[in-house]
This record gives structure tokens, C-alpha cells and sequence, in this order.
């Protein structure tokens, strides 16, 4: 059976595929405006990285891209290459056929893991996407070191964020003591795996941290330099009150 918006159902995102109508998002309607925010702070942080021109020449690999809602957004502002990669096919499906249907042929997606993306697999890219997928991983400092292989530029993360943590440890004796570096908490995710729910991780084991503990980690991944993108007036009210973020990370420190 040839592929349609009835039987690619149920979406998460809503799109407008024009003549054959607009997806209807899956998510309750209290959290559908998460989708427009996160696209607000990720036009606004395009703005820090890229002029027009330069954005239209460049390459974006969006990693964990979901049915390709951001991918989209970038193909049809004209950017010259668009790739999408996600670790489940009926994703990967329901993105091809949004694409296709749009007549994107800058845009093309493929399936993928982050715990496995590698410059050698899929080469280099201007910019990458990491968007509502770091609070899912098991292994986010390795997914983050891949991301930072594969980017020539800078990334735009968005992800959940627990409440920051201070203090110090003792670090291999009582006299030894090294600050916090922010912290991640741990989310077992098991019954929602479990159950089917296609918007938990590839296992249900989710790694989750504090603002610090983002930059921290950018940093080590090999971006030196970190800017938070402020939330836009009406935005939805995680991303109001800082319990989800975006930011730039850069590949240089300029």
C-alpha cells in the first residue's frame, strides 16, 4: 500500500503537507506549542551562527531527527544539503514521505544512532541539530563526542534540564576535594519503553542534566564555546522557566 498521512498515523508533529492537509500531533494540545518554541530559539540561535547567505550554502545534519520536523524547516528555508538521521524506521519513514510530499529533494533521511554516528559514516557538516534528544541517552557524553566529530561549526542543542547542584566530593582521599561540575540524573524510562512509547530513547535508561553539566560536557565534547538562547516571549512553559534549554555550541571560542 502506497504510503498516506491515514496510514503513517499516529504523528507527532503537525505539518502542513498542503493539498493532502495538515498531520495532526499525537500530543496532548497543552504540549504542542513545545514544537513551535523549540523552532523560535532555533531560528533566533541560526542567527548567531550563520548569515542568510552563508546558511543557504551550508550543510545540517540533524541528528535524532524524529519525522523530520526541523529538518524540514531548514530544507524549505533553502539550506543547500539536509540530512536527517534516527534510530527508528517508521520515523525515518513518516520524514521521507513529509519530503517527498514537499518536494524537498535537499532534504533526504536515514537510520541512525548517535551512539554510532561518525565522521566517516556520514563526512562533515556546517551545523548539526541535537533537539529533544540528549535527556533520552544512556551514553550522552559519547553521543555528544560523535556530534562534535561530524560538525564543522556549531550544533543547536535542546534538551530537558534538572534543577542545578552545588557543592564538592572527596576525590581519593578525605584531604582531596573537587567541586561539582553541575550533575546528571538518572531516569528509568522502563515502563514507557516497555509499552511502546516511541518517544523514549533506544533503551530506556535516560541521562538528564543540570545547565553546568551541559556546558560542561559540550566542552569536553570539543566546543569550547556555549550560548544560551533566552526563551521568546509566549514560549511554551518548560522553555519559559528554564526547565528546558537551548543553546549554540561552538566549535571555535571566538
Amino acid at each position: 500500500m502506497e504510503d498516506s498521512v491515514d496510514s503513517l498515523a499516529p504523528w507527532f508533529y503537525e505539518f502542513d503537507l498542503g493539498p493532502l492537509g495538515r498531520t495532526a500531533s499525537a500530543l496532548p494540545v497543552d504540549v504542542q506549542p513545545i514544537h513551535r518554541t523549540r523552532l523560535q530559539m532555533v531560528e533566533v540561535a541560526l542567527e548567531r551562527i550563520f548569515t542568510d547567505d552563508e546558511l543557504r550554502s551550508s550543510a545540517c545534519l540533524d541528528v535524532g531527527c524524529h519525522e523530520g520536523y526541523y529538518a524540514v524547516e531548514l530544507a524549505k528555508r533553502g539550506v543547500h544539503r539536509v540530512v536527517g538521521v534516527d534510530v527508528r524506521e517508521e520515523s525515518v519513514k513518516k520524514a521521507r514521505f513529509v519530503a517527498r510530499t514537499l518536494g524537498l529533494e535537499n532534504a533526504e533521511f536515514r537510520l541512525g544512532n548517535a551512539e554510532r554516528i561518525s565522521r566517516e559514516l556520514l563526512g562533515t557538516y556546517d551545523l548539526t541539530l541535537f533537539l529533544g534528544i540528549l535527556y533520552h541517552l544512556e551514553n550522552p557524553m559519547l553521543c555528544l563526542r560523535n556530534v562534535s566529530d561530524v560538525t564543522g561549526r556549531a550544533c543547536i542543542v535542546e534538551t530537558q534540564v534538572i534543577d542545578e547542584v552545588a557543592g564538592e566530593t572527596e576525590w581519593g582521599w578525605q584531604n582531596w576535594k573537587y567541586p561539582y561540575c553541575g550533575a546528571l540524573a538518572l531516569i528509568d524510562e522502563t515502563l514507557e519503553f516497555d509499552s511502546g512509547n516511541r518517544q523514549t530513547g533506544a533503551t530506556p535508561l535516560a541521562t538528564c542534566p543540570t545547565p553546568k553539566a551541559l556546558v560542561t560536557m559540550l566542552n569536553h565534547a570539543g566546543f569550547p564555546r556555549v550560548e544560551f538562547i533566552p526563551a521568546p516571549p509566549g514560549a511554551y512553559e518548560q522553555h519559559a522557566r528554564g526547565k528546558r534549554v537551548v543553546c549554540v555550541a561552538f566549535k571555535d571560542s571566538r
